[in-house]
């Protein structure tokens, strides 16, 4: 195999699009070429050998972004990353998770080409002041006797159970998600829907700003037994809700358009089984079974149609959270998908809420984050990152993108393929690149993951899946400027990296300068919707089609492609330029 990376589930987008495109962007006179074979993926390595490979783009100016919320204010960039990059006694451990964020003040000066910068650099100068003013709590004592070491179990606990729940107010039931969801994470509700309508809601919310008192909801899943103003059959509704953007496009289930029913995670928006509860009626009646399957209306294929929910039955209700979105299973069988929508995503869930006409019996959320305490850890120096070569270059450095609550994820890699020979011996350099999250407690637990293994690059921004292009301007940098490899690679934290034979395939190609090695895809299209978490813009990108990239789960540059990234980069910042706020 070229280059040998075994994911768990191929993601649609892998890395995202503006990802493989920001490095084609840079040699895309060198590789608009057709395959001859007319296929549109290749598994090869594309060679670009120029002596000034960057020479043939034009300098572009990314476009301004402006969100309605900010329109009023204006903010200079030297105000809006004060505090993130004064200088702090901290420890040589601390300092080496740093170093690429001291060459990131120039990148996050200039923020005003992609969604969501502002708001990112804003939170993380909110999430460092809290956190460092923690650490200097403990290193003097003001903790009342308690380390953050200490309190991690507490503050992320692996799951969270509330049995026998009854008598919530007004404001529905609330349960505190302490440091968010992750892939794997689920929430299983059981109750039974009453009252005059048999109208309830289950809501995953994020955490309120001080502007912004109303936080955003990640999911609204809205079960309505007597149907709604577009139907009079019983619906499910899914939607979204944010204080700048309002609600959304709604998802309905069953849909009014049958033939719009997209996939998620490779299951049906919505299960094509679900219709109206005619056939519930009857079964309320006393019929037998039988007379109530063939008394239920059939869908175009054959099957019986039914509603999942009915008044005065019980119900078990899980959300599972899943790769491309969050997935309802009623009774055991999957009902509805709902795609993640941009920059709202499950990492950044605070808060279960769940209200309306449900007499709720328990609530069950489990596969939460939650990092490995440092005493149930075996072998724990074998674990530790090896340090940086001083006085020659590397093979290879690998950049792998991480958010701050996939714990698990990280802790997985470092037990398989960082434990490599040539990991382990230094000639290839793995580092994770992490950006802040809004939620402190999650941020202790990645301070003390990073003081333990030293193989964490912090990131100077809170980790918006719209910012993934300033993670590859990163490992860039660090391969580059903090370390000096032959190779840059950048790869997922839930891929598997052969490295032994990523090393043999690079050292049989020989190719040392433009290259570009991976899953090439030449027919790849942008996401116009913008309720798509891959949303491009036409300001982001114009043309129809993308130039040709390469797959996010892992491609590899030669140096002086990565060197290009870093230094133009730079030399389109500038530190005077305002925001628009």
């Amino acid at each position: 195999m070229i280059l040998a990376i075994v994911k768990r589930k191929m993601k649609k987008w892998s890395g995202g699009v503006l990802i493989g495109s920001l490095f084609m962007l840079l040699v895309v006179r060198y590789t608009v070429m057709k395959n001859p074979f007319g296929e549109t993926h290749l598994s090869v390595p594309i060679v670009l050998n120029s002596t000034k490979p960057l020479e043939l783009l034009q300098d572009a100016v990314p476009p301004t972004i402006q969100t309605q919320e900010y329109s009023n204010r204006v903010i200079s960039a030297d105000t809006l990353v004060s505090g993130l990059f004064n200088k702090r006694n901290l420890s040589r451990e601390a300092q080496s998770s740093l170093l690429t964020w001291s060459h990131m003040e120039d990148l996050v000066h200039y923020s005003q080409g992609l969604p969501n910068a502002v708001v990112a650099i804003r939170e993380a100068r909110i999430a460092w002041k809290n956190l460092t003013d923690a650490f200097d709590k403990e290193k003097n004592g003001d903790l009342n006797g308690s380390s953050i070491n200490e309190m991690k179990e507490k503050q992320c606990p692996k799951f969270l159970n509330k049995i026998n729940v009854t008598g919530y107010g007004d404001g529905g039931y609330k349960l505190l998600i302490p440091c968010g969801l992750v892939q794997g994470s689920s929430i299983t509700i059981i109750g039974i829907p009453n009252g005059l309508l048999g109208e309830f809601r289950i809501e995953l919310t994020g955490e309120s700003l001080p502007e912004e008192p109303d936080p955003p909801v990640i999911l609204h899943y809205n079960v309505r037994l007597q149907g709604d103003k577009l139907t009079d059959n019983p619906v499910i509704v899914q939607n979204t809700w944010t204080a700048a953007d309002d609600w959304g496009e709604e998802d309905r289930c069953p849909s009014p358009d049958p033939s719009d029913n997209k996939k998620v995670d490779e299951l049906n928006q919505c299960n094509e089984m679900v219709g109206d509860d005619g056939g519930w009626k009857d079964m309320e009646s006393g019929s037998s079974y039988i007379s109530l399957r063939s008394s239920m209306p059939r869908n175009r294929s054959g099957a019986t149609r039914y509603f999942p929910f009915k008044h005065g039955h019980l119900s078990v209700m899980t959300l599972r959270v899943g790769e491309e979105g969050i997935q309802m299973t009623v009774d055991g069988k999957h009902i509805t998908s709902f795609a993640y929508r941009e920059n709202l995503e499950p990492w950044l869930v605070s808060e279960v809420r769940i209200s309306g006409d449900l007499e709720l019996i328990s609530v069950l959320a489990s596969g939460l984050p939650t990092s490995e305490g440092l005493d149930n850890i075996v072998g724990i120096e074998a674990l530790r990152s090896v340090p940086l070569p001083l006085h020659h270059p590397l093979d290879i450095f690998i950049g792998v993108f991480s958010t701050a609550n996939n714990f698990k994820r990280r802790m997985a890699v470092r037990k398989a393929w960082m434990q490599y020979p040539a990991v382990k011996t230094g000639a290839v350099a793995v580092r994770f690149f992490v950006g802040l999250h809004k939620n402190q407690r999650v941020n202790e637990e990645l301070w003390t993951e990073v003081q333990t293994y030293g193989d964490i690059q912090l990131m100077p921004f809170v980790d918006y899946y719209s910012l993934i292009t300033w993670k590859t301007i990163a490992i860039c940098i660090f391969g580059t400027e903090v370390v000096s490899a032959k190779y840059v690679m950048k790869t997922d934290d839930d891929a598997f990296v052969r490295v032994d034979e990523l090393l043999t395939s690079l050292n049989r190609t020989n190719v040392t300068n433009g290259l570009l090695y991976g899953l090439i895809d030449y027919e790849a299209l942008p996401h116009r919707s913008p309720d798509s978490k891959w949303y491009i813009s036409l300001e982001e990108w114009p043309e129809y089609r993308y130039p040709p990239w390469a797959h996010g789960p892992g491609y590899v540059v030669s140096h002086d492609i990565a060197k290009g990234v870093a230094k133009r980069h730079k030399g389109h910042l500038k530190a005077s330029t305002p925001f628009i706020f």
